[in-house]
């Protein structure tokens, strides 16, 4: 029934994205970019620096993040001639902006599936021998097929690509709704775990209270906990990719709170129930000790299998959205002409290779590097600063519209709840998120790397795209 999909997209318009993605996708991706790996791999972390702590900590940065996808929804669907926030950063804030957020979004998503590879290798090992795992060329090896499998998906249609995040998005949904509802009946019935410790709500604040590690202990549990919203803005990369915009769009940013309370909040309060915090190992899934707890036998094999699919998730999201801001980019001359070129499935291929083949230096790095974990925490917290920025150039594109186009925000049916002050309050939480990424040893060497970063863009800026920069959409 398919089959002649692709052409009919490039026949109807050889020279733009399709609008392929429906509202069952829309609303899938939309939960998987807010289910991050950081949340099944890093909470354990989190938890034991932060203890209890960690359910306001995910509760406020879900706040924050509402408003500032409120903000992108509203100037996307204030003019539906926008592809991506890269159209909106060049439109509302100059060509440089443009230039710094697409870039800096391709290099953080590469950042991720360097990260992911590194992951992917971690879980791999459970599986496979040990003599294959431990060799650099067979973690290169790997690496270089996770990247291929990735490349391949998205080559097809975007349709394909909407439906396998699609099934990814749903593995993991049904993987936290089965811990709630495992860990849930194991509260009710008393279960007694083989350390002694019955489960009981109580656990949450009976040890040392809900901030047991005082100021110190929540503060540091932000820096972890914002790698695990990485991927939330996805929506506003398929913007020009989604079926009925005004409608769909809207569903997706409004159900995040609701997604946030779920996914994060709800099943870390069932973990911390079951399993008392201070008793959490900080280098495990809480996700896999739980249904250990619980006495299931697969339990290792069914959590291995629903993170390894959240990193293959991770990457094949962060694959797509980085040939999307290489076509924006070459749309606005800002990137090589060639990437601006869609193939007869109306898919950003050279887009593709180009973002596939700087994510095959994770490979080389698992030849040069076989131990990853230093490569994994400098690209994580590169990657988290790089977002940062980005999401802060997000709201400053918001107030600028509020400023240059009064009468849009007027006409608007999805107004972002306090406007121009909530839009500062988000800036201000962006900013203290920078700050207390400076007061760990290793995110602080990622914040001192980071300006080599700005240097490259401002010379690359200045040499090689504005004396050709011409502006594509009208203000």
């Amino acid at each position: 029934m398919n089959t002649n999909h692709g052409s009919e997209d490039a026949q109807s318009s050889p020279h733009e994205l399709q609008r392929k993605l429906s509202n069952r996708h829309l609303q899938l991706i939309a939960i998987g970019g807010a289910i991050g790996t950081g949340l099944f791999m890093g909470s354990g972390k989190t938890i034991s620096l932060a203890g209890p702590s960690i359910l306001f900590i995910y509760m406020i940065i879900g706040a924050m993040f509402f408003f500032l996808m409120r903000a992108l929804g509203e100037v996307l669907l204030s003019n539906l001639q926008y592809k991506s926030f890269i159209d909106m950063a060049h439109d509302l804030i100059g060509p440089g902006a443009g230039y710094y957020i697409g870039w800096s979004y391709w290099l953080g998503w590469v950042l991720v599936g360097i990260a992911d590879l590194a992951a992917i290798i971690n879980y791999l090992g459970f599986w496979l021998p040990e003599g294959v795992m431990f060799t650099p060329m067979g973690q290169a090896l790997i690496s270089a097929g996770c990247v291929l499998l990735v490349l391949a998906i998205n080559l097809v249609t975007v349709k394909l690509f909407g439906e396998i995040e699609f099934w990814f998005a749903l593995i993991k949904i049904l993987a936290i709704i089965g811990l709630i509802l495992i860990g849930g009946y194991m509260v009710f019935t008393h279960f007694q775990a083989p350390t002694g410790s019955v489960a009981s709500f109580s656990h949450v604040w009976s040890n040392g209270g809900m901030f047991p590690k005082g100021t110190t202990g929540f503060l540091a549990g932000f820096q972890i906990a914002m790698f695990a919203f990485v991927g939330v803005e996805l929506l506003g990369t398929m913007a020009a990719e989604t079926k009925d915009p005004e409608k769909n769009l809207p569903k997706a940013v409004n159900a995040i709170p609701t997604r946030i309370i779920l996914f994060y909040v709800l099943s870390l309060f069932i973990i911390m129930s079951v399993t008392p915090w201070n008793q959490i190992p900080a280098d495990q899934s809480p996700f896999v000790s739980l249904f250990v707890h619980a006495g299931i036998g697969g339990a290792a094999v069914i959590m291995n299998l629903v993170v390894l699919s959240s990193v293959m998730s991770s990457m094949n999201s962060g694959v797509f959205s980085t040939s999307r801001m290489l076509f924006g980019l070459a749309r606005d001359g800002q990137a090589p002409q060639a990437l601006a070129e869609l193939s007869k499935r109306a898919v950003p291929a050279k887009g593709l290779f180009f973002s596939c083949a700087f994510i095959m230096i994770g490979a080389a790095f698992q030849y040069f590097v076989p131990n990853t974990i230093e490569a994994f925490t400098l690209a994580s917290s590169l990657c988290v600063i790089l977002f940062i920025t980005i999401w802060g150039i997000i709201m400053v594109c918001y107030i600028r519209y509020l400023k240059l186009q009064p009468q849009k925000h007027q006409a608007s049916t999805f107004k972002m709840p306090g406007g121009v002050w909530m839009s500062y309050i988000v800036l201000v939480f962006l900013l203290f998120a920078l700050v207390i990424l400076s007061l760990e040893p290793d995110t602080l060497k990622a914040l001192m790397i980071s300006p080599i970063w700005l240097v490259i863009l401002a010379v690359t800026y200045r040499v090689l795209y504005k004396p050709r920069m011409r502006k594509r959409l009208p203000k």
